[in-house]
């Protein structure tokens, strides 16, 4: 089929090039990874924060919640990846391809998520838990933490590998944390009330709980906001699909600068590349499905059955993330103090990681647009772009967090507010763009298609409800 004419669109941004879609590697198992960094990533807000502390308030009257998030996310991904998958482009340049500033317009609201560093903020929390120096020196712990971020990611000679590599390890020591919690610390009523609150005993609204704390919960459940978007990056660098032809995200100073911003490719849907799409959506699928989804709602529903077992009752854990130092210190009296000081330890180096990964993931969509969009002629590199936005971010971090700005749950609410008025806008352009851009054969449709119709609802009702309750407070 050598007379294919593709079928992205070209009025904004340059026609893609025609190329066969690559084989999958005989070996999966060697590009497993995009699906757990995503989780790990997103093992932050929502697993250490969010859901437990709604267990410590209500119980588990709402852990339905995260279930529902999940699975939406995960059609959601899917649809990301499918456009990459099929074109090597990420899903903010097919967006951009319908109007030249989507790409931008979700960049700011990343940026306005993510700027205020509530995952830092915590995790410096948790080390003043650890060395007992008091909440006046979270703050400048949590600076020398994005310092400590900025330095990684721009320093590291191909950025995905050292996420990967760190988000590995993290998910290890959150694995060995779940394990040491269902031996000796999680009590049967826990269990009890786990099956309750996903069957008969779920409830909705849960009082005394604001609505915007359990929006959040449910846009931070597994990821969230602009981290969905970033699938399409990270498979991408890790060679999914027509992602294989372009160069990954490199350090300007100690890598080999080869990646350029790509306005992508289109296979023909020939019989051949047929067939190997079939392979690469199944796996891509099971690879979402077993790592992303999977270990977030498994990680969500131990993490606030831990919570539920040690502090559900407790008085003056309201609106603060206290609950985690009595949670630590019930666990020492309960297990043991080596297991306090396991769950703080954890805890920390688990936020740190997700706090880089929060920051890469930024930096990516970031740059990725800026280079693609407005500086396609210019001589600057993607991989500059992405080396300026992270110390960016790290320099306002700063900026806000030396203003006072450091009340870490207070600023994972307001971030997953921004969130998920972020998913339920880009839930409508999945639509769009995956049922324009793409072939007929390779389109979304049936149920995938209901699902993101469903997204959109979902994503919506929860906007307008958290606008209307904020509105409220005002008159």
């Amino acid at each position: 089929m050598t007379d294919f004419t593709p079928t992205v669109p070209d009025r904004v941004l340059p026609r893609v090039t025609v190329h066969d879609l690559p084989e999958p590697p005989r070996s999966t198992w060697r590009v497993v990874g995009p699906g757990l960094v995503g989780a790990g990533v997103g093992l932050a807000s929502g697993e250490f924060i969010l859901w437990p502390y709604i267990a410590s308030q209500v119980g588990l009257v709402f852990i339905w919640g995260a279930l529902v998030g999940i699975v939406t996310q995960w059609f959601l991904n899917m649809e990301i990846e499918r456009y990459t998958l099929a074109t090597g482009e990420t899903a903010l340049t097919g967006f951009s391809r319908l109007w030249r500033h989507w790409g931008l317009v979700f960049v700011v609201m990343t940026l306005c998520s993510n700027l205020w560093p509530g995952w830092v903020t915590t995790s410096a929390t948790m080390v003043t838990y650890l060395t007992g120096s008091g909440a006046g020196g979270v703050r400048y712990i949590a600076i020398g933490m994005l310092v400590v971020i900025a330095l990684a990611l721009t320093l590291a000679p191909v950025i995905y590998t050292v996420l990967e590599r760190v988000i590995f390890v993290k998910i290890a020591l959150v694995l060995v944390l779940v394990v040491v919690a269902i031996v000796f610390a999680i009590n049967a009523d826990a269990w009890v009330a786990l099956g309750q609150g996903l069957t008969t005993g779920a409830s909705f609204p849960v009082p005394p709980l604001e609505f915007a704390v359990l929006m959040g919960a449910i846009a931070y459940a597994g990821a969230g906001g602009g981290q969905n978007l970033c699938q399409s990056n990270w498979i991408r660098d890790k060679g999914y699909g027509m992602g294989a032809y372009v160069p990954r995200l490199v350090s300007p100073v100690t890598g080999h600068e080869e990646a350029a911003a790509s306005t992508g490719f289109q296979f023909a849907p020939t019989k051949e590349n047929l067939a190997r799409w079939r392979r690469w959506w199944r796996f891509a699928n099971v690879e979402q499905g077993t790592t992303f989804a999977l270990v977030s709602f498994v990680t969500i529903a131990l993490m606030s059955m831990l919570a539920y077992s040690t502090v559900f009752g407790k008085d003056g854990l309201a609106n603060s993330i206290a609950f985690l130092k009595v949670e630590g210190e019930t666990l020492q009296s309960v297990v043991g103090p080596w297991f306090g000081v396991l769950f703080w330890v954890i805890g920390a180096l688990s936020l740190f990681a997700s706090a880089m990964g929060i920051v890469d993931y930024t930096s990516r969509l970031a740059s990725d647009v800026i280079k693609t969009v407005y500086l396609r002629e210019r001589g600057i590199s993607v991989n500059r772009v992405y080396f300026l936005t992270v110390w960016a971010m790290t320099l306002v971090g700063t900026a806000i967090l030396l203003l006072g700005l450091d009340q870490p749950l207070v600023l994972l609410v307001f971030s997953a507010s921004f969130a998920a008025v972020m998913m339920f806008v880009y839930s409508i352009l999945l639509i769009v763009l995956n049922r324009r851009a793409l072939p007929a054969p390779i389109r979304v449709r049936s149920y995938r298609l209901a699902a993101l119709f469903w997204s959109v609802a979902f994503f919506g009702a929860l906007t307008v409800l958290t606008l209307v309750q904020q509105a409220g407070k005002l008159f």
